[in-house]
């Protein structure tokens, strides 16, 4: 399934293709304590695996990571992204904020924008947020862009949150 791989744009935002450009901020945000959220913090190698697989998503499902870039300046602040395959029992919209960007509305944004874009390219049914439950930001971003918590949604971590994100609670 080898799909072009987007470029979108909000208000704020650009959220475009991994380039390899990339690898420095996100090596140093998956191999910090920050990375607890998305299961880090991770070495080296697997931090290289992790990005690798952001961009294998598009070639195998149609869908993937995309960087998030302040519109006015091009600065990177993070990653925004669809993930599935064997890690994942559902499809997954995730994000991450590199230091000193966060509390700004940028990764619901992002996020949203991301969302809207799978239910109408891709016409997917539904889209899971996986969450810690001590990561109160990200369980905030889930609930602002319309997610809400599904229980009995199977999971890879049994203590992971689940929000649910349907096409009609799309805001």
């Amino acid at each position: 399934m080898n799909h072009p791989i987007p470029t979108l744009r909000t208000e704020r935002l650009t959220l475009r293709p991994l380039a390899i450009t990339d690898f420095p901020a996100y090596r140093d945000f998956m191999t910090s304590l920050r990375s607890i959220g998305v299961g880090g913090p991770y070495d080296l190698p697997s931090t290289w695996g992790v990005f690798c697989h952001d961009q294998a998503n598009w070639y195998f499902f149609g869908h993937g990571a995309l960087m998030i870039d302040l519109g006015e300046t091009g600065e990177c602040i993070g990653q925004v992204g669809i993930n599935h395959g064997p890690l994942f029992p559902e499809k997954e919209l995730g994000w991450l904020l590199y230091e000193g960007h966060e509390r700004r509305g940028y990764a619901a944004e992002a996020a949203s924008a991301l969302r809207d874009w799978a239910f109408k390219t891709l016409n997917l049914p539904t889209l899971v947020s996986y969450v810690s439950p001590q990561n109160r930001k990200s369980a905030a971003v889930a609930e602002r862009i319309g997610g809400r918590l599904d229980p009995a949604a199977p999971r890879s971590d049994p203590e992971d949150l689940v929000y649910r994100h349907h096409p009609a609670n799309a805001v």
